[in-house]
C-alpha cells in the first residue's frame, strides 16, 4: 500500500473541523496527548509500517520545511 497524500474526505473542511473541535478547551499536554492517541489509533488502522515510516518521513519534512519559511521571514 503507497501512502495517499490526496484528501480523501468527500468534505475535508468536515474532517479539519473535526480536528479542530476536539481539541477546544484542552490544555497544551491535553492537546498533545490528543495528538499522539489519535495518530496511533490511526497508524493502527492503517497497518502498515513502511507507509507509516513514509508518513513519518513526510510529516518531519514539512516541520523542517515549515521552521526554515519562519526564519527566512525573521530575516
Amino acid at each position: 500500500m503507497a501512502l495517499s497524500t490526496a484528501s480523501n474526505f468527500a468534505k475535508p473542511d468536515d474532517a479539519f473541523r473535526a480536528v479542530v473541535e476536539a481539541h477546544r478547551g484542552l490544555s497544551e499536554k491535553d492537546s498533545a496527548d490528543l495528538d499522539a492517541a489519535l495518530v496511533l489509533i490511526l497508524a493502527n488502522h492503517i497497518g502498515d509500517i513502511t507507509v507509516l515510516r513514509e508518513a513519518i518521513t513526510l510529516a518531519k519534512g514539512r516541520m523542517i520545511d515549515s521552521v526554515q519559511q519562519q526564519q527566512q521571514q525573521q530575516q
